[in-house]
């Protein structure tokens, strides 16, 4: 799906969000892996390119720190009522992000791929956001 989108209409492009230290943004980055450090978020942050990624044609890649994850989650569930996980923050933090950087007049979507009820003793935890240095904000 996303060839046909990206051959149809040029001006669309395709942005990987991931966390801090990822080697898949290494890798859209410089086309090498290379994991340098460790993130919070669960199930995102691969270290290798799987067999439904590989041949994608993406365009950029962005990385996104675990505060501005955090704060994106607590931000989303205060604002929006919308109960995520990691993976949610970093997307739409990232979407943010874009949508700074291309100015009015582009459409960005992005996916609210978790839910947070997965993460309520970690990521929900203040002791434990405080034992990794972060804080829900």
């Amino acid at each position: 799906m996303a060839r046909f989108l990206k051959e149809r209409n040029p001006t669309v492009r395709i942005v990987l969000a991931d966390p801090h230290g990822s080697g898949l943004y290494s890798y859209v980055k410089t086309g090498e892996i290379q994991v340098r450090g460790s993130s919070i978020p669960e199930g995102i942050g691969s270290s290798r390119v799987t067999a439904n990624l590989e041949g994608t044609p993406i365009d950029d890649a962005l990385s996104i720190d675990d505060q501005t994850c955090v704060s994106m989650v607590y931000r989303l569930l205060r604002e929006e009522g919308l109960f995520v996980g990691g993976s949610s923050g970093i997307n739409v933090a990232a979407a943010v992000q874009l949508a700074l950087e291309m100015g009015s007049g582009h459409r960005i979507v992005t996916l609210l791929c978790d839910r947070g009820s997965l993460y309520q003793a970690r990521l929900f935890n203040p002791e434990w956001l405080k034992s990794k240095g972060l804080a829900a904000s």
